[in-house]
């Protein structure tokens, strides 16, 4: 399993993940993606779905 991962959404960077030791932190690559820096997920493809939902405008759940 890697250590972190590229996010992409529509052929945009939204930012990379990197493994921590609750999960994996959110990096942004733009201001777009600025909602979800130092957010932490579960996994690489938790962090793509919050990225996605943001870019088409959805309410982000944030886990608790």
């Amino acid at each position: 399993m890697s250590d972190s991962y590229v996010i992409e959404v529509s052929s945009q960077t939204a930012g990379i993940v990197v493994r921590d030791t609750g999960g994996y932190q959110f990096f942004a690559a733009s201001h777009r993606f600025d909602s979800l820096e130092g957010q932490i997920f579960r996994n690489a493809r938790e962090a793509e779905r919050a990225a996605r939902r943001l870019l088409t405008g959805q309410t982000l759940q944030l886990a608790s």
